[in-house]
């Protein structure tokens, strides 16, 4: 197969799923408008579950653009150099309070305050509250999600590890897929591109990206970044 043949090929199969994930929302915010005019509808609580569908096309859309200038390999990531801590214990603040909604616990373990890492802050954040976000989605009720930062020989790691629900372990290898969802994501919310675009980014800034977990023992994803 040519170049030209197979990016087509990419091309048709990334405006497919891209249809397909719109399709979903699409749909509920049609439902929703057609209950609005039905007798004794409420109206409040209608509009409030349309504007939930809209903010999740939203998000999409926001996704799919990023992804795709991450693959055009524009210069999104600008590697710089960013002290990780404060930016990590910055993200686990503000995500404290969803998490204990879902009833997750979220643990921060830092083992250097002095650790950078070759990216710009946004793109750290990016990195970090995509896999936080992750864990509160999908872990479950009663589980507890390490954010943990510390050297290994010549690499940073960022590692965000729970002990919830997991995945089953045929789809570990898939998770970085764009729009690939194991059967528990596909019954919550979600681009279905987050750990897509963790993949693109630590792989630009010249590091790499593993995740491990099974059925009932969490998912645990490392990124290694050069230090």
């Amino acid at each position: 197969m040519t170049p030209r043949s197979e990016y087509d090929e990419l091309r048709a199969g990334f405006t497919a799923a891209v249809s397909h994930e719109l399709r979903t929302p699409l749909a509920r915010l049609l439902a929703l408008l057609e209950s609005a005019e039905l007798p004794g509808a409420d109206l409040q609580a209608l509009l409030g579950q349309a504007h939930g569908e809209v903010a999740e096309m939203r998000e999409l859309v926001d996704d799919i653009l990023f992804l795709s200038e991450l693959e055009q390999q524009r210069e999104v990531v600008s590697l710089g150099d960013t002290g990780a801590a404060p930016v990590l214990r910055e993200l686990v603040a503000e995500f404290s309070e969803r998490a204990e909604l879902a009833g997750l616990t979220v643990d921060l373990r830092i083992e250097d305050e002095s650790l950078h890492v070759p990216l710009r802050r946004r793109m750290l954040r990016l990195v970090a509250e995509n896999l936080v976000v992750n864990a509160i989605r999908y872990a479950g009720e009663g589980a507890t999600c390490t954010v943990s930062l510390r050297r290994d020989g010549d690499a940073i790691v960022l590692e965000v590890a729970d002990d919830g629900a997991g995945v089953p372990e045929e789809d570990v290898p898939r998770l970085f897929e764009r729009f690939f969802r194991s059967d528990r994501a596909r019954t919550t919310r979600g681009s279905g591109l987050g750990l897509a675009i963790v993949k693109h980014v630590i792989e630009a800034a010249g590091g790499n990206v593993e995740a491990r977990g099974g059925q009932g023992h969490g998912l645990d994803v490392r990124c290694s970044l050069p230090g």
